[in-house]
């Protein structure tokens, strides 16, 4: 049975999350589609909200949100405590996100990252298991 890997955005994002999602299936997970669901004006909080709802729930143990530049929507991510969301732009910030923060939310920019960055962080995220050892006491701080 395939991971099931959330995913979301909002208006700005959605391109790119829809490119992301067929990227999913490509490398065999199975995209959990939380919205926005088309090009209209939404607010990227909401878009959060329910990613951090679904990874309490166990509904996933990862996800993906995109935004316009990325930054809003992994601010409103990360007031959740248990969601550590990354904002990350290319092969080595997606690396670090997993290796040493354990991050279980790569967070992207629509407007700001190409589909092909965006596709790689993706596979990298998705790839790379947290290192623990000597960052496992710092992201114990972070909840």
């Amino acid at each position: 049975m395939a991971e099931k890997i959330a995913i979301a955005s909002d208006h700005a994002g959605f391109e790119l999350k829809t490119q992301l999602k067929q990227e999913l299936e490509r490398l065999g997970f199975e995209p959990l589609d939380l919205g926005a669901d088309g090009p209209a004006s939404v607010d990227y909080p909401d878009f959060a909200k329910k990613m951090a709802e679904a990874l309490k729930a166990g509904t996933v143990s990862r996800g993906v949100l995109v935004c316009g530049s990325g930054i809003g929507i992994s601010m409103a991510a990360n007031r959740h405590a248990h969601v550590r969301a990354a904002l990350c732009h290319d092969h080595l910030t997606a690396k670090l996100a997993r290796l040493h923060n354990d991050a279980n939310v790569l967070c992207l920019g629509g407007r700001t990252t190409g589909a092909d960055v965006a596709r790689d962080c993706l596979q990298v995220f998705l790839g790379t298991d947290f290192e623990g050892g000597r960052h496992q006491n710092r992201v114990a701080k972070f909840s």
